[in-house]
């Protein structure tokens, strides 16, 4: 069962000075893209892409420590020095974690939400 995930806002609006529309901004970002960059690390393990993994979840990592995903970007760091290691086979069991911490936090910031 995965970790729950709870936005926390004022932390994140803390971290970008009480800056609504900046979070509002990011926020939408994410939204637009973050099922892309979970497609993205599943297409770059089965190509055993070792280097266009390891970048993907450098990203992931970024994007779900922007939002206070201390696990998911824990997740995705371990992703990241896997890849860069060259050790690919912890990943098949890995990416599936990332990509449901991506669902998470855009179901948390989805419409509503925040």
């Amino acid at each position: 069962m995965a970790e729950e995930f709870v936005l926390d806002k004022s932390t994140i609006l803390r971290r970008l000075g009480g800056d609504e529309e900046l979070f509002a901004t990011m926020a939408d970002m994410y939204l637009q893209d973050w099922s892309h960059y979970g497609t993205q690390i599943a297409v770059a393990l089965a190509a055993a892409d070792a280097a266009l993994l390891r970048r993907h979840a450098h990203t992931i990592k970024s994007l779900l420590a922007t939002f206070v995903d201390d696990h998911g970007a824990a997740l995705a760091s371990v992703a990241e020095q896997q890849a860069r290691d060259g050790n690919l086979s912890a990943l098949p069991d890995l990416v599936p974690k990332v990509q449901e911490r991506l669902r998470l936090v855009a179901a948390a910031l989805g419409p509503g939400k925040g």
